[in-house]
């Protein structure tokens, strides 16, 4: 039957075809964290993916490139709908977020098209789905990583049907919502095309595919008993403006004033961390004179009759290179001295024997914190996306830092965009850490939806790793989560607050964070191999 008659019911004619885009972008925004109908992501793609079926079928002969465009529309409209609030810290940063980000959605979605008509749709939809989870990891790992809106992210709010991210973490949930839009379209094919046995068939399948899932989740949700490993933490939210205060207009000394006094109103005898947020000190402490600078000593000060207490704390740090033939490629000149200095986004733990580690924030926003490839966009430097602190590319270290201290379990420290993935999140994981403390300063966008998914995707890193989570934020919402994933005793938005809790530490590994994302880098193998085949079969047609 030819693709004419199939979609007797929805023809798509130049008149309409536009709406089938424009639906999956409504649809994709509309499940979207914080407050979205996530079961909505299991029939988002189908509009497009009817819309490529027809393409596939050879309905629009010579117009194929129209597919591409198509599908750009309707990945624009959602990362457009859902990620708009960027531009209360940049306009010209929002534009470069929305424009490319779906511009490398397009591209996964179009080359899983190209390759399936190269290969005849003999692998069927392995093409799109190898390809979008390949998308997905590799913007986790280049220079211009947005993974904020990866598929399996849109459960954050619905956590309690994803606790199985502990075996496959959030690209499992990328690969639930493919397979099941797919079956769905599928679905609708056999049902167009009257195929009732398939029909019926499909049907079924959509059915566990999705139920299957969600029942064993919330199974796993119930069952979960966290064992008993309890730590006294204190959370402090100064609330310090980030335009208008915070490296601007208010002193660091008042800053640190204002943490002192939140911390001394919750903490006790018993409590063993006080953690306080993202740049909370700002004013760039040389790290090589660390235990001179008068705040590090009112810290440890306000330890003195405390004896059980640490400290985990945001500061902007600078290391000044003694040796100039040591430096990094991140490092900066001086401009009236010789020699060179590198920046940081730094958390520093005190312990309660007042030592002290420090940890430099490695997965930097682009823009604000790092200049993705500096030698092609080294003109991009006077429009930084102001998503962090200081403006600039800062240094980094290869891998995560995990904070130790006698007597007390082993802290992830992670700062602010860090948490967004999952993979550097379990690196922590394997180097020990039995806790996770998320520092971090969310004031940037205001009172939008921003803050609030990026509080939501810290469910998901404690459900992975099964970590609880002491969450501190500048500005934003600060909270505990427990192993499960729920969020408890969060604060509110724009307000000085001080909370304390008792979180249980966990010794235990679970299958992801012992592998990573398997499926991410597996599915990078697995689209080289299609596409060699593709241009294999290509090239033999053209012989």
């Amino acid at each position: 039957m030819s693709g004419t008659v199939i979609f007797n019911q929805m023809e798509l004619t130049g008149a309409n075809r536009i709406l089938y885009p424009v639906i999956t972008g409504l649809l994709l925004w509309a499940a979207w964290p914080a407050k979205g109908l996530a079961p909505l992501l299991f029939v988002a793609l189908v509009p497009i993916l009817i819309l490529e079926y027809q393409y596939f079928v050879g309905e629009f002969k010579g117009k194929r490139i129209r597919l591409f465009w198509f599908a750009y529309l309707g990945f624009f409209i959602f990362n457009l709908l859902t990620t708009w609030w960027i531009v209360y810290a940049s306009l010209f940063g929002a534009v470069m977020a929305v424009i490319f980000n779906s511009l490398f959605m397009t591209l996964a979605f179009y080359f899983a098209h190209l390759i399936r008509v190269k290969l005849k749709g003999r692998t069927g939809y392995i093409p799109l789905i190898a390809l979008w989870l390949a998308f997905e990891y590799l913007h986790m790992n280049w220079d211009l990583s947005w993974s904020w809106l990866n598929l399996g992210n849109g459960f954050a709010s619905w956590y309690k049907v994803v606790q199985w991210y502990e075996f496959t973490g959030a690209l499992g949930g990328t690969l639930w919502i493919l397979i099941s839009n797919v079956v769905i379209t599928q679905l609708i094919v056999s049902y167009q095309k009257q195929e009732i046995q398939k029909y019926n068939q499909q049907l079924n399948t959509v059915v566990i595919l999705i139920l299957l899932p969600v029942v064993s989740s919330l199974i796993m949700y119930v069952s979960y008993r966290e064992k008993e490993a309890p730590v006294k933490i204190a959370v402090i939210q100064p609330n310090i403006d980030p335009y208008n205060e915070k490296f601007s207009g208010m002193t660091s000394t008042e800053q640190l004033d204002r943490i002192l006094i939140l911390a001394d109103s919750v903490v006790d005898p018993t409590t063993q961390f006080v953690v306080a947020p993202e740049t909370a000190l700002p004013d760039g402490i040389w790290e090589n004179q660390l235990t001179q600078h008068e705040h590090y000593q009112r810290l440890v000060d306000f330890m003195s009759d405390k004896p059980n207490l640490n400290w985990v704390i945001g500061l902007a740090s600078n290391y000044y290179y003694e040796d100039s033939s040591t430096k990094s490629i991140t490092a900066r000149k001086f401009r009236d001295a010789e020699g060179y200095y590198d920046s940081y986004n730094t958390a520093l733990f005190i312990d309660a024997n007042k030592n002290f580690q420090l940890h430099h924030k490695s997965r930097l926003v682009p823009g604000v914190e790092k200049l993705p490839f500096p030698v092609l966009f080294s003109f991009f430097e006077n429009f930084a996306i102001e998503l962090g602190g200081a403006s600039g590319s800062l240094g980094t270290q290869k891998s995560p830092s995990v904070f130790k201290g006698d007597g007390v379990p082993s802290i992830a420290p992670v700062i602010c965009y860090e948490s967004i993935y999952g993979e550097y999140v379990n690196g922590y994981i394997q180097k020990g850490a039995s806790l996770i403390f998320i520092i971090t300063n969310d004031g940037w966008w205001s009172d939008t939806p921003g803050y609030r998914q990026h509080l939501r995707y810290a469910s998901l890193r404690s459900i992975e790793n099964r970590r609880s989570i002491a969450r501190a934020a500048n500005t934003g919402i600060s909270a505990f989560i427990n192993q499960r994933g729920d969020i408890q005793q969060a604060t509110s938005w724009w307000v000085p607050a001080a909370i304390s809790g008792t979180l249980n530490a966990n010794e235990s590994r679970t299958i992801y964070s012992r592998t990573g994302d398997l499926l991410g880098w597996s599915s990078v193998w697995i689209s080289l191999a299609l596409t060699l085949a593709a241009f294999k079969v290509a090239k033999t047609r053209k012989s």
